[in-house]
């Protein structure tokens, strides 16, 4: 067992867009952000994400899913270092995410997440 401190974790709540493009630029620039997913979760610094998806989307096909914002917790030393990690994803400089209803805040998790990669 690791005698280290864990790193605060923060949870992000990353609406998208509601325009009429925004789901057509979230699935343009997705490939780049799953990419960048994967080099977070390898460093440790993603510890857990997603896609949130229109209640109709739970029964749909999968070609016919409605992806409508992210949720992701991170593990970082402070909001200012996650809040630069955010503001780096492609989907928040792309106008994917709502910039005015993202939010950031520290979580006290209850269970445990997935272990960080080594």
């Amino acid at each position: 067992m690791s005698t280290t401190p864990s790193l605060p974790k923060f949870i992000v709540w990353a609406p998208d867009y509601t325009d009429e493009g925004a789901f057509q630029r979230r699935m343009a620039v997705r490939p780049a952000h799953i990419e960048n997913v994967k080099k977070l979760v390898s460093q440790g610094v993603m510890r857990l994400g997603g896609g949130f998806m229109t209640p109709e989307s739970v029964d749909a096909a999968a070609a016919d899913k409605k992806l409508i914002g992210s949720c992701i917790i991170y593990e970082g030393e402070n909001i200012d270092v996650v809040r630069k990690l955010v503001e780096e994803d492609v989907y928040y400089k792309t106008d994917v995410w709502d910039k005015e209803k993202l939010v950031i805040l520290p979580i006290a998790l209850v269970t445990a997440l997935p272990s960080a990669p080594s």
